[in-house]
């Protein structure tokens, strides 16, 4: 890149981002070395950009007047990049990804579909395991990112996705069954199947914060079972919404009446050291979130 686009790149970000430090990540440079850049620009222009506090920085009125134009000259560099990017950069690549059960079915298929069709040449290494072992695929290396529940204990840089409410699962003919939302308080009144893998943690904790304790009648490996046993009447249990699209079960699912949901994001170890490829999935699942969340 031109060391002139460099600054405005630096000076665009700083701005967008409100600081050195994380336009400096996203960018991945040091932080004085933005900071550099932009004195520069400075120096070169014969005014101040940015004003300087512990609160971030922000535009002078000089900057304000510049500040359209380097965005202007930046946006039309980065569709410049990415045409690119189409005719050279990305005819192959190999993303490698980690991915959980309900995400593999119900979100990851379309994923790949819509970015498949403007990255055709692709290819994909999907790893289907548990949080657990994702995440021990990330600190390996064996993966470039993986689909997890946030947050991650390992200080992985991550991508918020979306919330995943967690519901619970009844049977048709269950006295409940008609309730608008099921009241946390009776989740011990009747028998309960717990799923006995990463999800456990999740639906402990909404018996801890309601000041309960779980008590299993069942303990059991698999989503798919649980609903089984559920369809059959042997008692009730909690499953993330992500799990319940398009089951054949004849089951009932009802919110809670206290707030219960799993955080589901990306995480890798560094984003900045990812393939063209890795990078470029995940740029479109930033936007996908952000424009697109309804629709995955």
């Amino acid at each position: 890149m031109d060391m002139n686009l460099q600054k405005y790149v630096s000076f665009v970000k700083t701005v967008e981002y409100g600081s050195f430090t994380k336009a400096a990540e996203v960018l991945n440079y040091s932080q004085s070395g933005i900071s550099r850049m932009i004195a520069d620009l400075e120096r070169e222009w014969q005014v101040t950009l940015l004003e300087r506090g512990k609160g971030g920085v922000r535009l002078t009125s000089d900057g304000m007047t510049l500040m359209p134009y380097a965005k202007s000259l930046v946006d039309e560099y980065e569709k410049l990049q990415m045409r690119v990017d189409e005719l050279n950069g990305l005819q192959s690549g190999l993303i490698r990804i980690g991915v959980f059960s309900s995400v593999a079915t119900h979100w990851l298929p379309n994923i790949l579909a819509v970015f498949g069709k403007q990255y055709p040449n692709i290819e994909y290494e999907l790893l289907l395991g548990d949080y657990a072992e994702i995440e021990q695929w990330i600190a390996d290396g064996r993966i470039d990112f993986g689909f997890l529940r946030l947050p991650t204990d390992k200080g992985f840089d991550c991508i918020e996705l979306e919330r995943d409410q967690q519901m619970v699962v009844l049977p048709v003919d269950h006295p409940l069954a008609g309730a608008e939302v099921f009241p946390v308080e009776a989740l011990n009144d009747y028998p309960f199947i717990m799923l006995e893998k990463g999800i456990k943690a999740e639906i402990t904790n909404i018996f801890l914060r309601n000041h309960m304790t779980p008590k299993p009648k069942y303990t059991i490996f698999d989503d798919y079972a649980a609903m089984a046993m559920v369809e059959k009447g042997l008692g009730i249990s909690i499953l993330p919404k992500l799990i319940l699209q398009r089951v054949s079960y004849r089951i009932v699912t009802k919110p809670l009446n206290v707030e219960a949901y799993r955080t589901i994001g990306i995480a890798m170890k560094n984003r900045q050291e990812l393939s063209l490829a890795a990078k470029r999935f995940l740029e479109y699942m930033d936007y996908r979130s952000q424009s697109l969340q309804p629709d995955i």
